[in-house]
């Protein structure tokens, strides 16, 4: 028996059946029943396609491994507003993890105080909206927030600035909540050097020291922006997996952002996992879509395997309005990026953040809705929204 969403049933009997009752059906009868029946065959597949993305989805446990709330406001800041609330609340989002703190060259103590800031700011934001957000310290509270429909909060560090003179904090970001830290971002810090960096002369001695802190506190060791000295010098040293949350593949895009085969590899054999982002480096430049963020999927799950590939969008939950507002700000940044010397190669001032094919918040529906179009099984579409970051964060959440 089939049932398709309360549609229609499909029985399949056997001749043998003892349960059949015999029926004697007139010529009339015998068109009418083949005529519906045919039509039901027909229309099940479709049917089934149909539903089934909506119920993978809406079954799967969902992460967006680097991403942020928001999205339809261009001032900075921690309140959302009824709209962005209601993005998150219909996203189907289970969790998102998102940075809480600065990136590049500042004072460490600013960048620390900064943090402390913004993580109050959120948790303000969790108490005021229960029935929406969800604060994740563990992985049960990642499954707790898909029981109740809410979306988790994981907060995460993109640059060791506000540590690198003194490891100790490690331990007070810890007991704040931080689960994510990348060592390093585009440039050089006392650490290591990040992928803009030519030198690329890898991890500090406080570098190494700061991976295996990281490492006895259980916060995941993100290498998304490290150079590559940098992120080798990392899996070496570093005793549980590590991951590139947002990222993209080298050999389909060369750019410093991007991950060559052995470096997929290499963390996937770790335990390791690498999301691919929605960033126009994924296009060279260009506003990505989803075919491009697809390919990337593809390659990676080719040379590492579909247990070690997620998402990290590296973007808002909102959908983008493109308004005149919206372009002259991203002009701004772009321009403001570039003359502090931490953009990256294919920053435009035309390459938007986001796939038009994917500007909503259910972006990973519409995703998953194409990837089972592709011949994914359901197994690999579950296994790359959420449960290979769940596995990992298990992995490592733990001192």
């Amino acid at each position: 028996m089939i049932s398709i969403s309360g549609v229609f049933t499909i029985r399949i009997v056997g001749q043998a059946n003892p349960g059949m009752t015999a029926m004697k059906l007139n010529r009339r009868d015998f068109i009418q029943m083949t005529s519906v029946s045919t039509v039901a065959a027909l229309a099940a597949p479709a049917l089934f396609a149909a539903n089934s993305a909506e119920t993978v989805y809406t079954d799967s446990i969902v992460i967006d491994g680097l991403g942020f709330p928001g999205g339809r406001q261009q001032s900075e800041g921690a309140t959302l507003n009824a709209l962005e609330l209601e993005d998150i609340r219909k996203s189907g989002l289970t969790a998102t993890h998102f940075t809480v703190g600065e990136v590049g060259t500042m004072p460490s103590l600013k960048a620390f105080e900064r943090i402390v800031v913004v993580i109050t700011e959120n948790e303000q934001l969790i108490d005021s909206n229960p029935e929406i957000l969800a604060r994740v310290r563990t992985v049960d509270d990642i499954r707790a927030a898909k029981g109740s429909g809410r979306t988790g909060f994981i907060y995460g560090l993109q640059d060791g600035v506000s540590f690198e003179d003194d490891l100790d904090r490690l331990t007070a970001l810890s007991r704040l909540g931080i689960r994510v830290i990348q060592p390093t971002y585009n440039r050089r810090n006392l650490l290591g050097d990040g992928c803009m960096e030519p030198s690329d002369a890898g991890l500090s001695r406080d570098g190494v020291s700061a991976i295996e802190q990281m490492n006895e506190l259980g916060i995941l060791v993100d290498l998304s922006h490290c150079g590559r000295k940098t992120a080798a010098d990392a899996i070496a040293a570093s005793n549980k997996p590590v991951s590139f949350t947002h990222s993209g593949c080298y050999a389909l895009a060369e750019h410093p952002r991007h991950r060559t085969d052995a470096e997929i590899k290499a963390i996937a054999d770790g335990g390791g996992v690498i999301g691919m982002y929605i960033m126009p480096y994924l296009a060279k430049g260009k506003q990505p879509t989803a075919a491009d963020l697809i390919a990337h999927l593809d390659h990676a799950i080719n040379v590492g395997g579909e247990d070690h590939v997620a998402l990290g969008t590296d973007g808002a939950i909102s959908p983008q309005e493109i308004t005149d507002e919206f372009r002259e700000q991203f002009r701004k940044n772009t321009r403001q990026r570039k003359e502090l010397g931490i953009a990256a190669p294919f920053e435009t001032e035309e390459g938007y953040l986001f796939a038009n094919d994917l500007n909503t918040p259910r972006r990973f529906e519409t995703l998953t809705d194409m990837l089972l179009a592709r011949g994914y099984s359901e197994d690999r579409v579950e296994k790359i929204l959420g449960t290979n970051l769940l596995r990992l964060f298990g992995d490592v959440w733990t001192g």
